[in-house]
């Protein structure tokens, strides 16, 4: 069976990896070139898109920000999964949060912002503080804005009018701010028929608005909330693929912070930590195949490498670690890869995050010696 793919960075080279053993051939669309091109190798192929299309048993995407004729033209062959109404909820927050209110899933508070009357408006209804995001565009922290008094309002305006004077589809979500104990996340899959299995729940930390280090967590009452909320924001979508919930976790009650339709970032540790990973699982669900076992094997941590091109070898000596490179050029803040970090029970990864922190450069990788810190403290 062959699979195209919607974007060619590493999440669609990681599902080419998983797909491999299945005997899945996937081929990748740089939606920024315009190029077909082969996942792991990036050695691009004499094809358009329509022969691309032509050419796959179904086509999926590994990122949301496609744009929307791309999207159409996949739609209209009946061969794409999601959907482009799921892509796009997960590239725009109006979508998004109106997709969450339909679904009956609980999510902070918000406005639509497109003028500076909106603004004032927002300020009253929504409240102060608030936190104020890009519909369009914005990711890893970048977009957003935090307005925690109301002397900052004509400052923050005048970044928010740049934005928003850059395209005239783009506009400004203002949502309540959400004091919040940590962010946990939920990657799952749904098939044809609407069967559903989903993940333990990891929690993660976030550095800079950048994903730093997530960790398979055992919380049953919490797994509970979150699937329900899964089921309900899946159904909803008739969803077919992976799908990834991110929630605040505040005293016990989960709120949805975002939506991502497609394979995720916090889902990275599925590759050691799951019996099936979360790069299989989507393509078992796209492509019509039973989907597999969502059990936790072993305890897992993954941590970004962000920025960095190599890794001291005491880390790849260490008995339970799992390097995964994306082969991208080194570029700061870069996603370059991750590291999947192993043990057989919660204590014994404690002392492993401690171990591996003694080897990670600081600056670097700062929440794994946050961590470290507060393990042995």
């Amino acid at each position: 069976m062959h699979v195209l793919v919607l974007g060619a960075g590493q999440l669609a080279r990681m599902m080419s990896l998983a797909g491999a053993p299945l005997n899945l051939t996937l081929t990748a669309y740089d939606v920024t070139t315009c190029t077909v091109v082969h996942p792991l190798t990036q050695v691009a192929r004499p094809q358009t898109l329509e022969q691309a299309i032509a050419d796959a048993d179904v086509i999926t995407a590994e990122f949301e920000h496609i744009p929307h004729d791309i999207l159409e033209i996949c739609e209209q062959s009946g061969k794409f999964f999601p959907t482009s109404l799921a892509i796009k909820a997960g590239g725009d927050r109006r979508i998004e949060k109106t997709l969450l209110d339909g679904a009956g899933v609980r999510n902070a508070a918000y406005a639509i912002i497109n003028t500076r009357a909106d603004f004032d408006q927002a300020i009253e209804t929504v409240g102060i503080p608030m936190v104020l995001k890009s519909a369009l565009g914005g990711y890893d922290g970048k977009g957003q804005w935090r307005l925690k008094d109301r002397a900052q309002a004509g400052a923050i305006w005048t970044e928010m009018q740049a934005c928003l004077n850059d395209s005239k589809q783009q506009a400004i979500v203002a949502e309540q701010f959400v004091p919040f104990q940590r962010e946990v996340s939920l990657v799952g899959a749904r098939n044809h028929q609407g069967d559903i299995e989903t993940y333990p729940l990891a929690e993660n930390i976030h550095i800079g608005g950048v994903l730093s280090l997530s960790t398979a967590i055992d919380a049953p009452q919490l797994q509970t909330q979150a699937e329900t909320m899964f089921a309900a924001v899946a159904d909803s979508l008739d969803y077919v693929g992976v799908l990834a919930l991110e929630f605040f976790d505040i005293d016990g009650d989960l709120l949805v912070n975002e939506i991502a339709p497609r394979v995720h970032n916090s889902g990275h540790w599925t590759q050691q930590g799951a019996e099936i990973c979360q790069f299989e699982n989507h393509l078992r669900a796209v492509c019509g195949l039973p989907l597999g076992s969502t059990k936790l094997v072993r305890e897992t941590a993954m941590i970004n490498i962000l920025g960095e091109d190599s890794l001291p070898p005491e880390i790849m000596a260490m008995e339970g670690c799992h390097i995964h490179w994306y082969g991208k050029s080194q570029r700061p803040g870069r996603k370059m890869g991750h590291i999947n970090l192993t043990a057989d029970y919660p204590g014994q990864l404690q002392r492993k995050l401690c171990e591996i922190a003694k080897y990670l450069d600081k600056a670097a990788f700062p929440a794994v010696h946050q961590i470290a810190h507060d393990i042995q403290d």
